[in-house]
């Protein structure tokens, strides 16, 4: 019969770096992760039992042990469906759930808990912010698909798909989101010898990355808004007057306006900065220049660069403009000297541009681009 004891679950450390250090604070716990499927089994149908084994297994090995399950899981809906998109659908909702669970585990086990707390509050503000986004662009809808998995399969084939699947789309990624979340592990343990006390860290990161959530908020509002004009100038031939767009901004078929006149990707590069603040804050917190939580902030950054390259692989062949784009504007971060598409520095129109815009439209203006 298993107890819930600290000490069968959290590895008895001293020192605030000892939190970080793989071998102290992950490797003794592994052996629970070839257990525990079994253990699950013998006591599905105890309630009390199935609590007892959640208090006595590692949180981090729990969060691995979910991570596989989603692995699986994914992998034979999307073969079945043929549809790659799963772990997208996924993807605002997992991180949240396992910064959650270590929370409530804390929680349930009499840890000090305030940083876990302000973390938890931050993840699900990002949560919600990419669930709503994802939503609304229609990610739910049955048949969903990311576009670019159907570009991708036209090169590789079936087979190709299949094994991508099996390795990247499935594994890979459910894995990732395990490892950007085990930053939380380290500041789990590192307030177990802290306690409820809140540094100054505790406050400086919860607040970043707020404000990179709102980023991230305001870069998917200006996109959805233009998406929006653009539709109603395709179907009306003319710039909608509830939206500040010019003809030639929506001619050009892309947004190149507000936080987008700045980077290519605003919302790619607040996303980023996000988790890489939260393997921050855990190197802050341990002590530590850097820790076994660097793999997965790395990996999120892998992960950007090399769908972001895909993504305006597409799109440079779609919008004939867009090498310019590319050319004066920085990929996530501003160049040091942003030329705007629109004219003028750093995203200002030159003057008098929107006085030469409303006289064309005066004189009646052309048709809308077919796209």
């Amino acid at each position: 019969m298993l107890v819930p004891t600290l000490a069968t679950a959290l590895p008895t450390l001293k020192t605030l770096p000892d939190c970080a250090d793989f071998s102290k604070a992950v490797l003794p716990f592994i052996p629970q992760l070839y257990a525990l499927p079994q253990q699950i089994f013998e006591n599905i149908n105890d309630l009390d039992a199935l609590k007892t084994l959640y208090l006595a297994t590692n949180p981090l090995i729990t969060v691995l042990a979910a991570s596989l399950v989603i692995a699986a899981a994914v992998l034979v809906v999307s073969e079945i469906n043929r549809n790659y998109s799963q772990v997208d659908r996924l993807w605002s909702i997992v991180p949240v759930i396992f910064n959650c669970h270590y929370t409530l585990w804390a929680h349930l086990s009499g840890l000090p808990t305030q940083r876990l707390d302000h973390l938890m509050a931050v993840t699900i503000l990002w949560g919600v912010r990419l669930t709503f986004n994802y939503w609304r662009k229609g990610g739910y809808t049955i048949g969903s698909e990311d576009y670019r998995w159907a570009i991708v399969s036209k090169y590789v084939g079936r087979a190709g798909m299949t094994v991508l699947n099996i390795f990247f789309i499935s594994l890979a990624q459910s894995l990732l989101l395990f490892l950007i979340t085990t930053p939380t592990y380290i500041l789990l343990l590192s307030a177990r010898l802290t306690g409820n006390t809140l540094t100054t860290y505790d406050s400086l990161f919860p607040k970043l990355i707020f404000a990179l959530v709102l980023v991230e908020f305001f870069a998917d509002q200006q996109q959805w808004a233009f998406h929006a004009a653009k539709s109603l100038y395709h179907s009306t031939a003319k710039p909608p007057r509830e939206y500040t767009y010019t003809r030639q901004q929506l001619d050009r078929g892309f947004n190149t306006s507000g936080l987008w006149a700045f980077s290519r990707h605003p919302n790619f590069a607040a996303e980023q900065a996000v988790w890489v603040c939260f393997y921050q804050w855990s190197c802050c917190e341990s002590m530590t220049y850097t820790n076994f939580a660097f793999a997965g902030a790395l990996a999120y950054l892998f992960l950007f660069q090399a769908s972001t390259a895909l993504t305006e692989a597409i799109t440079k062949g779609k919008y004939p403009e867009y090498r310019v784009y590319q050319q004066r504007v920085g990929k996530f971060l501003p160049k040091f000297q942003t030329r705007s598409m629109d004219g003028g520095v750093g995203g200002k129109k030159e003057e008098g541009g929107k006085a030469k815009e409303e006289k064309r439209e005066g004189k009646g203006g052309g048709k809308a681009k077919k796209r």
